[in-house]
């Protein structure tokens, strides 16, 4: 029986594009949204900070450090609207659980080798 789960990402993302590779390898089917191609929805963005929280935005890309101190003090929902490149990634949703990043937890959750 094949899985499927939903990530969101970015296209051009090597880490979504390592995901996906090793999440398919395991038998999982990966439907993948490039938030920049087919941006989000408010109500999806909100449901992602609700979810995840501030660490849904990634502090440490080259978006975030381009960013004015007037961008990075707005809502993150508005932001991931503004700059959806700003958004941490993959976010995976796979049965009943939100996965965020591609760190050896998230690995484990889903069955892939670390």
């Amino acid at each position: 029986m094949t899985q499927t789960l939903k990530m969101l990402g970015l296209g051009h993302c090597s880490t979504c594009q390592k995901a996906q590779a090793a999440l398919e390898e395991q038998g999982w089917t990966v439907e993948f949204r490039d938030v920049q191609k087919d941006p989000l929805t408010e109500d999806e963005r909100a449901v992602l900070v609700t979810d995840f929280g501030e660490k849904i935005i990634n502090r440490a890309s080259l978006t975030w450090r381009g960013m004015s101190d007037e961008e990075r003090a707005a809502d993150p929902v508005a932001m991931l609207g503004a700059k959806p490149s700003v958004m941490k990634r993959p976010a995976i949703q796979a049965n009943d659980q939100t996965l965020l990043g591609w760190t050896a937890n998230v690995k484990r959750a889903l069955g892939v080798p670390a």
